[in-house]
């Protein structure tokens, strides 16, 4: 049995789909069943119930081999690392206390590094948890989702823009969610491997925000041009849609190392490098989106 956390998810939602297409017994962890896909109600084992309710980890670790973990973000937190913490501190319990085998979980890239990452250092106090479990456990160390790129349909569509805090010059990787997934649905299959560490998945190329906004014009037939944000405008815009100052804060630090490097900690190689090109999404996911 393999237990999946945000399985209505971006990257959740896939790894189920991809556990149940190899006829491996999945069970979800949800608090509104009803969201799932259609196509795999039914087909999955529901708990119903929040993924930090340490009686609801329970139950759902109860008999499982191996966890699918995902800490959600919250905007509104007054603080990052506890928010990963709240989640972080009762899995590990309760992975103690039933018995899973293995974790696989979402994170990111640069930890051991001497900088301040904002939100992605934060969330590093959420791998060490489940570590100290003693748990095996692998780590997804992801840099910039392509999927991020949504939240900008708006200005795409009407200006032909898209804003950011980050540096537009700077080449880094980026990775479709679905490349996410199957990393992960790999792992959660397979029984044979120990210890604890982390795979890095770098998508097939570097970009700098300029390549993405060449591709982007290429892609929707029309110019996209980026707009370079100030640290405080895209703070107040941040604020302005309900996250607290806190977060606001920690989020400008990452985009900020992100553009120093952050991004750049993992080296490329064939086995960290996944198929989905930006390219590729913008035609079959941010071509659509836009379009409609």
């Amino acid at each position: 049995m393999i237990v999946v956390t945000t399985p209505t998810g971006k990257i959740g939602s896939q790894v189920v789909q991809n556990l149940l297409a190899a006829n491996e017994a999945v069970r979800v962890i949800v608090r509104d069943p009803a969201r799932l896909a259609l196509e795999v109600q039914g087909k999955v084992e529901v708990i119903q119930g929040s993924s930090d309710d340490e009686s609801v980890l329970s139950r759902a670790f109860q008999g499982a081999e191996s966890l699918f973990l995902v800490v959600p973000p919250s905007f509104a937190t007054n603080n990052v690392r506890e928010n990963y913490l709240q989640f972080a501190r009762p899995a590990a319990r309760a992975i103690k206390k039933q018995g899973v085998k293995r974790v696989v979980a979402v994170s990111a890239l640069g930890r051991g590094l001497p900088m301040d990452g904002g939100v992605v250092s934060d969330s590093f106090a959420k791998d060490e948890e489940i570590e100290r479990s003693g748990v095996d456990f692998r780590a997804l160390w992801c840099p910039g989702f392509m999927e991020n790129m949504l939240m900008q349909i708006d200005a795409l569509k009407h200006q032909g823009m898209f804003f950011l805090p980050s540096r537009p010059d700077v080449k880094v990787p980026y990775v479709a969610t679905r490349d996410i997934a199957s990393v992960g649905a790999r792992l959660l299959r397979d029984r044979s491997w120990t210890g604890q560490g982390g795979v890095a998945i770098l998508g097939p190329e570097n970009l700098s925000i300029n390549d993405m906004a060449a591709i982007m014009t290429e892609v929707l037939g029309k110019p996209i041009t980026y707009q370079q944000l100030l640290p405080d405008v895209y703070k107040d815009q941040l604020l302005k849609f309900g996250a607290s100052e806190h977060f606001a804060d920690r989020l400008v630090i990452m985009y900020a190392a992100k553009s120093n490097g952050l991004d750049n900690a993992e080296p490329r190689t064939p086995e960290n490098t996944t198929p989905t090109s930006f390219r590729q999404w913008c035609e079959e996911v941010l071509k659509p989106a836009v379009l409609g």
